[in-house]
This record gives C-alpha cells, sequence and structure tokens, in this order.
C-alpha cells in the first residue's frame, strides 16, 4: 500500500513538473509574441533608427554623459583666418550651453545669462559680438549638440576625408530653434573610432532678409584629439570652403584650443557686470 501511495505521490510530482514547464514555455511563447519584431532585420517601424545608431555613437564615443556630469568648462581659443586674429579668448561655458561667458584679451567681456548677451564695457566694438557669442561655443560642443530638441538627423552619403571614408549625416533645425533655425550642418563620423572628424555647415545668422548672397557652406576639421579627464577634446580646428560634390577645399583659417578644465559651476561668473550693454540680433 505505501508503495502504491509513493508511486501515486511520484507520478503526481512528474505531472506537476511538467504543467509547470508547459505553463513557463507558454508565458514565454507569450513574451515573445508581446516583444516587437521588425521585418528586414529590424529595419520596420519602432526599431532604432540608422540615423538615432549614428548619434548615438558619436555622443558614446565623446563620452556625452561623463562631459554633461561635469556643470562647467573653460578653455582657451586662439582663432585665425586669412592670417588675421579673430579671436583670443578664454571661454567659460556651463556644459549644456546654457550660459556662457567669453573673457577677450583686449579686455572685453561677452556675457549670456541664459537669457540675454551682454557686453562690456559698453564702449567695446560690438560688431558680430552675438556671432561670437554663439558660434564658437556650438562648435567645440558640438558632438554633444545633435540629439538637442529642434535638431533633425538625416543620413546622407559616405564622404573621403583624409583619404578615408567617413559616414555622414545631415542636420537641420525645427523652424524657432535657435537665432539660426537655417542653417545646416553635414556631420563626418570616422568609422573607427566613432569620434566627429568634420562637419559641413552653412551660417545664415547675419543675413537680412531677401539679400540676393546666399551664404557659402564652410567646413570645421577637428584635429588632435586629447582626453582630458577621460574626455576626448579636439585642440586644433581646421575651416575649409566646401562643396557637396567635391568635400573639403583651400583652408580659411584655423584654430588652437589649451588649457581645457571641467570644473563646479560658479553662479557669479555669468552675472551681468556694470557698464555692460545689451547684444541684440
Amino acid at each position: 500500500m505505501i508503495k502504491k501511495i509513493t508511486l501515486i505521490l511520484i507520478a503526481v510530482a512528474i505531472t506537476s513538473c511538467n504543467t509547470s514547464k508547459k505553463e513557463e514555455t507558454k508565458d514565454e511563447s507569450a513574451t515573445q509574441e508581446i516583444m516587437p519584431v521588425e521585418p528586414d532585420g529590424g529595419i520596420g517601424d519602432g526599431a532604432v533608427s540608422i540615423s538615432d545608431n549614428y548619434v548615438s555613437a558619436i555622443e558614446i564615443a565623446h563620452k556625452k554623459n561623463e562631459f554633461i556630469d561635469n556643470k562647467m568648462v573653460s578653455f582657451n581659443v586662439n582663432l585665425l583666418f586669412g592670417g588675421q586674429q579673430r579671436l583670443d579668448a578664454k571661454v567659460t561655458m556651463l556644459t549644456n550651453s546654457s550660459k556662457i561667458r567669453i573673457d577677450k584679451k583686449d579686455g572685453s567681456k561677452l556675457i549670456f545669462d541664459g537669457s540675454d548677451v551682454y557686453l562690456c564695457p559698453m564702449d567695446a566694438n560690438d560688431k558680430g559680438a552675438r556671432f561670437d557669442m554663439f558660434t564658437w561655443t556650438y562648435f567645440f560642443g558640438l558632438p554633444y549638440k545633435l540629439s538637442d530638441e529642434g535638431a533633425n538627423i538625416v543620413m546622407a552619403d559616405d564622404k573621403s576625408l583624409d583619404d578615408k571614408i567617413h559616414s555622414t549625416a545631415k542636420m537641420t533645425f525645427e523652424p524657432g530653434t535657435g537665432d539660426a533655425p537655417d542653417d545646416w550642418y553635414v556631420l563626418y563620423k570616422d568609422n573607427e573610432s566613432n569620434l566627429l572628424k568634420a562637419a559641413a555647415y552653412i551660417v545664415t545668422f547675419g543675413n537680412k532678409e531677401g539679400e540676393e548672397k546666399k551664404p557659402e557652406p564652410h567646413a570645421i576639421q577637428y584635429k588632435d584629439y586629447q582626453m582630458v579627464d577621460g574626455i576626448p577634446v579636439a585642440m586644433q580646428w581646421e575651416f575649409n570652403n566646401w562643396s557637396a560634390a567635391n568635400g573639403m577645399a583651400e583652408k580659411l583659417g584655423e584654430a588652437t584650443i589649451s588649457d581645457v578644465t571641467f570644473m563646479e559651476e560658479e553662479s557669479d561668473l555669468f552675472a551681468t557686470p556694470e557698464n555692460a550693454k545689451k547684444i541684440t540680433m
């Protein structure tokens, strides 16, 4: 009798185990049905787009998370165009670009407090002041701006740079984005390191409506990447003429970046100084 009971218990256990396995298999099947399976190797609706992967690869290579974990960054920039010095200054900015300060070697200062741009002293030359405020800092932070609100990325044809094929994408902007939403960039990504190696661009800021002359596209090349606190920073910039058909053309200018320093935010640096005037469009 005991033997029969034992056999019955074993049979019940086996049946229960089989039932459990069937339920697990059923649950797994249900999970697989819930998880979207994209056609064509994951190119259908719901899959991460190629352009999103492109941006993500650049952001990872440039250590975006580590960059924005730092509240503030400062660097010196010495910019030459046509053999003439265009800018020699120390730039201090929040890593999200929401506040910027530029201390020029001539003693004048540009400050963006998050809302307005100010020039100090009031009698300082204000020609190109707002352009200086945002253009060079945008070039510095470009690898971290590709997924900003209002930016649209579309993949483009591969292009050659320095005898290497680079993946490219075009970045445009939604209306109302920044000072010049009609600007665009063609990004060059190194296919080995995923670093941003160049960006062709067109700058429309300052162009008056109705002007017949259209701005010509130029390009910035990012060179001599060096690690600063584990973050790659291009210490040399080169500016060139550029065309969609032929790519890089003659050299126009260059910039040297030095003394890159990450630090905690010091809000008083972005306070409006005395004897300052507001710079508008």
